[in-house]
């Protein structure tokens, strides 16, 4: 015969144990509301994608040392530096792929920066430029100038398909200048000059026009 006390305590341990047992199970219930009352139940929305637009590239062909034209959808930021940095890239590029009519070898990130500013007004006096005209100074790789060939017609054709694009995509960059990893570089490979600034509207540079401070940082 089971003496009176262990039953007692068996009792005590089985009320013990369903309440633990409740409490458990009602401790778990309320976590899983809070949870579901702190869950984000909107459906969730997609990362932006910049819109496809059409750009126009100017490409180089060292055949007969021309540029051509060229229309590209792309998809474009809407801030006017990125497109313009991304417009260069495109082109870049294309210069790296096979079959490439002007091939310059690629890097990543080859256009470090593209800084819109106003052209001084002492170099639209000198220029004849137009009031609004802007200045655009492109912050090229130093790998990618390290890289580029030698030779002062594909050297001058990657300058000047550059300078091409920007206008042709942003028509108020009506003066072009050109820093390599933030800094003046004499030439970019040994013979295109990047010390001048590229008009846009002619193989002429503007002499005395330089780089703002400000554009030197990227």
């Amino acid at each position: 015969m089971i003496p009176r006390y262990q039953k007692i305590v068996f009792v005590v341990l089985l009320v013990v144990s369903i309440v633990m047992a409740v409490v458990l199970v009602r401790l778990r219930q309320r976590a899983h509301e809070r949870l579901l009352k702190g869950e984000d139940l909107t459906p969730t929305v997609a990362p932006a994608v910049a819109p496809e637009v059409q750009a126009m590239l100017m490409v180089a062909n060292d055949t007969d040392d021309t540029m051509v034209a060229e229309a590209q959808s792309l998809p474009l930021p809407y801030d006017t530096e990125a497109r313009a940095r991304a417009v260069l890239e495109k082109l870049l590029e294309m210069y790296a792929g096979a079959g490439a009519t002007h091939p310059v070898p690629g890097v990543p990130r080859a256009v470090l920066q593209v800084f819109l500013l106003p052209v001084p007004q002492e170099a639209k006096s000198r220029a004849g430029a137009s009031a609004g005209g802007q200045l655009a100074v492109v912050d090229l790789a130093g790998a990618f100038a390290d890289g580029h060939p030698s030779g002062i017609l594909t050297e001058t054709l990657t300058v000047e398909s550059i300078c091409g694009t920007l206008h042709a995509n942003l028509p108020q960059v009506s003066e072009v200048r050109f820093l390599v990893d933030g800094k003046t570089r004499a030439t970019l490979a040994g013979h295109a000059d990047l010390t001048r600034t590229y008009l846009t509207g002619g193989d002429v540079a503007s002499e005395g026009s330089a780089v703002p401070e400000t554009a030197a940082t990227p």
